[in-house]
């Protein structure tokens, strides 16, 4: 296997879901710091648009989305699993729920002026205006809840969390799954990056002490190259084929009328709709997959989990 690329930024929660489990796993890998911000030249080259933070390369593969890298880097690295049994299915629901509901939570309690800190709620006044304008660009364009109304259900949502942890060291068990490391990254983001916050845990030392837990995990071994490095290893090397690798699955599942072959766009449902263009490959039960060439980064299969995210027939 192909030495693993992470791009990512230091302040991305999502990037700090994916370099935890990688320190769990003990995977090395390469690192390419992204922009914060658009423009994002790099980026596109190898994603063909999609520009959300982060994503993972393993040569001319392109993988987009946490919840895809976190399946790619099960295969890769089966032990420490992610996904336990019993229980799969319950840890996969709550995974889901925390990278949206418990995340937006999180963003909008991260808003209100108890939580500056070093993240956005610290950052100065120009510099916050231009990251809002970013995300805005982004479909970040929501009727935001005051601080005084999203405080409440980020409250009992640690309550929900104080609830679980009260018998058991992590969400589901004795040892961190999935649903542990979703549930961290919005919870990362207000409390470490914005420790003036910690007060909403005084009545929720269970998921305090967790958090401690998950924090000692740590990061994996990084080697940082640049993004050009990185377009060239795309460039000199030829994706893999198509049901080997991380995604076994190939069998076609179509639901749109839209043959393999197809000139076709993916984009996400809801945020980061910039789409990402190419030629459908695959289309199974739990992906896509398109090909696309580009100028520096050559042929490239971008690949994409098929919840959350919309294909259109260009």
């Amino acid at each position: 296997m192909k030495d693993l690329i992470f791009h990512h930024f230091a302040a991305s929660p999502f990037a700090e879901k994916v370099r935890l489990i990688l320190g769990y796993k003990d995977l090395a890998c390469k690192s390419v710091m992204v922009p914060n911000i658009m423009p994002k030249p790099d980026v596109v080259a190898l994603t063909g648009g999609y520009r959300k933070t982060p994503f993972l390369q393993i040569g001319a593969d392109i993988y987009c989305d946490t919840a895809l890298i976190c399946d790619v880097l099960e295969y890769l690295q089966p032990t420490p699993a992610l996904y336990l049994q019993p229980g799969l299915a319950v840890a996969r629901i709550l995974a889901q729920w925390a990278d949206t509901t418990l995340f937006w939570a999180a963003v909008t309690y991260n808003r209100g002026p108890k939580t500056v800190g070093p993240g956005l709620g610290g950052a100065l006044p120009e510099v916050a205006a231009d990251i809002f304008a970013d995300r805005k660009a982004m479909g970040f364009n929501v009727e935001w809840l005051t601080p005084a109304d999203a405080t409440p259900a980020y409250r009992t949502y640690l309550m929900r969390l104080e609830d679980l942890l009260q018998t058991q060291s992590y969400l589901l068990g004795s040892q961190p799954c999935i649903a542990d490391f979703c549930v961290y990254h919005p919870l990362w983001m207000v409390y470490l990056r914005a420790p003036s916050a910690l007060h909403l845990l005084e009545h929720a030392p269970a998921v305090r002490r967790w958090l401690e837990r998950m924090q000692s995990i740590g990061h994996p071994r990084m080697q940082e190259i640049t993004a050009s490095d990185a377009i060239g290893i795309a460039a000199h090397a030829e994706p893999m084929p198509l049901g080997q690798g991380p995604l076994t699955d190939s069998a076609l599942q179509d639901e749109h009328g839209i043959a393999l072959g197809s000139r076709v766009t993916v984009a996400a449902e809801s945020f980061g709709l910039e789409p990402s263009a190419g030629e459908l490959v695959a289309a199974t039960r739990t992906h896509y997959t398109l090909r696309r060439t580009d100028p520096r980064a050559g042929t490239v299969h971008v690949h994409f989990p098929r919840i959350g995210y919309v294909l259109k027939k260009s």
